[in-house]
């Protein structure tokens, strides 16, 4: 799997013009299942990222993680983090999950980091959505799950 975090101090995604789901401060979190991918690696991916020190300490520092910020996350499926740029100038998307399984692995990462106790919100599946936020920082950072939380 794959995600883009982004520390905010606000986002919010919606569909047809209608607020769907929103955080802040905290993270806004674009998921991507591969083909392959399993739910041991969505929980991995999920636990990664909730324990990810990319929070300011007292002292200024990248020290302190959405758990200790008592943060909450705004999760959003993004197939296109799949993108396969290494030929010609359109992007292929044959490494993405199958939609329905990138729609059941996608919500095993939102619902195994909502187990961490953080609140979580997400968007929908599959939607046209339209997803605003303020980058905090800016703080930006790409993950995969091929390691062990």
């Amino acid at each position: 799997m794959r995600a883009l975090i982004q520390r905010v101090s606000e986002a919010s995604v919606s569909v047809d013009g209608r607020m769907i789901g929103r955080t802040g401060p905290g993270l806004l979190v674009l998921v991507c299942a591969m083909e392959g991918d399993t739910e041991h690696q969505a929980r991995n991916l999920a636990a990664k990222t909730a324990k990810l020190r990319i929070f300011r300490d007292d002292a200024g520092k990248m020290n302190r993680s959405l758990l200790d910020c008592a943060g909450s996350a705004l999760v959003i499926s993004q197939f296109t983090l799949a993108a396969d740029t290494s030929r010609g100038n359109r992007p292929g998307f044959s490494g993405a999950a199958a939609p329905a399984e990138g729609e059941r692995l996608y919500l095993d990462f939102a619902r195994a980091l909502s187990g961490f106790g953080i609140p979580v919100e997400t968007g929908a599946f599959g939607a046209d959505m339209a997803v605003s936020l303020v980058n905090d920082g800016p703080v930006t950072i790409w993950l995969e799950s091929a390691f062990d939380a």
